[in-house]
């Protein structure tokens, strides 16, 4: 028996959409998810979606049925927006919070603290030494400062921050701010030879989730 083909869904805000997915600054799932919507509202199902985008059937199916739920005066940000995950309520107030982030930034030498990078052992200790908090794991903050970094990853900052310091590095070393030219890694051709284009899409999402979290976990020794 045939798999029953998901409906077409009919948009109204087509534009800002595609200008979601154009935006350089848009964090990149928030554009897969717009990219969902334009393929439904073209008439693609949820098979042909996930194959064109290289994702899971269940992401794309989720994507398009959380749009049609959604309040018809909800903006687009907040259709495509994760739900509010349940649990206990913050132990921290958003003050605390700043602080703490404040602290992090700082630098520990100029704190009379004998370490050239914060770990979160330390963070901790000071927090408490300084009055931000009466008691504090080194794990929450850790948490903390883990929460707040993938917000500026979700809202853009994180990658606004780093092409400008990319920018800002080419132009010392004497070099053109966009480079010119580019170098393809040969597992990627492989895996075009025997995927095709939803293989490469695939391979670069997986690898793009390997370095963001990476580089979120180096900025904390």
């Amino acid at each position: 028996m045939p798999a029953h083909k998901a409906s077409p869904i009919e948009l109204s805000v087509e534009r800002e959409l595609n200008a979601l997915v154009r935006t350089h600054s848009t964090p990149q799932k928030l554009a897969e998810r717009a990219r969902i919507m334009l393929l439904a509202a073209s008439g693609l199902g949820v098979e042909e979606t996930a194959d064109e985008l290289g994702i899971w059937r269940k992401t794309a199916s989720t994507w398009r049925r959380r749009w049609t739920e959604a309040e018809a005066t909800a903006g687009v940000a907040a259709r495509l927006s994760d739900t509010p995950r349940s649990g206990a309520p913050a132990r921290f107030t958003p003050e605390v919070i700043c602080k703490i982030v404040a602290l992090s930034h700082e630098d520990p030498e100029a704190l009379d603290v004998p370490i050239s990078h914060w770990s979160q052992s330390e963070l901790a200790r000071q927090a408490v030494r300084r009055g931000i908090v009466e008691s504090i794991s080194h794990g929450s903050v850790g948490r903390t400062l883990h929460g707040y970094l993938q917000r500026w990853h979700y809202d853009g900052t994180l990658a606004t921050i780093h092409h400008a310091l990319y920018m800002e590095c080419r132009e010392q070393i004497g070099r053109e701010v966009c480079p010119t030219a580019c170098v393809i890694d040969s597992q990627s051709v492989k895996s075009a030879e025997k995927g095709g284009p939803a293989s490469i899409r695939m391979a670069t999402t997986l690898a793009r989730r390997s370095r963001e979290r990476s580089g979120i976990s180096s900025l904390i020794w």
